[in-house]
């Protein structure tokens, strides 16, 4: 049942070509990898092109985590607790995004990213904090840059058994996310550092 509506869903999704893939990441009622992929298997039908797919997954991905911000930003805790299920993020995922936000700060926008049980969430303490619009966009392309293109490209190698592309991209995602962490611990280490020599 869940399959025929994902599959539904990600048919009307392509019938809007490159904005399908944007609308699609927006709105977040697919997993990203799965819109993804099958835009990478769209590439592979000769339906869309490298470039624009790109542009949209990119366009798609960094406003499905301006809105989180902007909802953190205005809306605060208490809104996000109480509506965030209908968005699929849990108090839990909230709270240890908090965690990390006020652990490693802002530079986390970016590595978290790259770790599943945050990357979503960590939009959040980031509007609650009321950081720099600016600098959390800047950070959330950079990252949302090459997931997208990784995951347009391991669709593309899958053409028609794409929808496979959970299992497949495993391979490629646990060196990501253990790079993510180190990179992440490194940078909590020079700020800390610094800090300690500036007081």
């Amino acid at each position: 049942m869940m399959k025929e509506f994902i599959f539904s869903i990600l048919e009307f999704l392509s019938e809007l070509g490159y904005f399908g893939i944007a609308l699609g990441l927006m709105i977040e009622v697919i997993p990203s990898e799965i819109v993804l992929g099958y835009g990478g298997y769209m590439i592979s039908e000769g339906i869309l092109g490298y470039p624009g797919a790109i542009i949209a997954g990119t366009i798609g991905g960094t406003f499905a985590q301006l809105f989180l911000y902007w909802a953190g930003y205005y809306g605060g805790r208490p809104f996000l607790e109480k509506y965030g299920k209908y968005v699929f993020i849990k108090k839990k995922q909230i709270d240890l995004s908090e965690q990390w936000f006020s652990k490693y700060g802002v530079g986390v926008i970016f590595f978290a990213r790259f770790i599943p049980v945050v990357r979503h969430a960590i939009s959040i303490p980031a509007g609650i904090a009321k950081m720099s619009a600016t600098k959390f966009t800047l950070y959330t392309v950079a990252a949302i840059i090459p997931w997208t293109i990784l995951f347009l490209y391991l669709g593309h190698a899958l053409g028609e058994n794409w929808s496979h592309i959970k299992e497949y991209a495993a391979q490629y995602t646990l060196p990501i996310i253990i790079g993510a962490v180190i990179l992440g611990v490194i940078y909590y280490l020079i700020k800390k550092t610094k800090k300690t020599t500036t007081d």
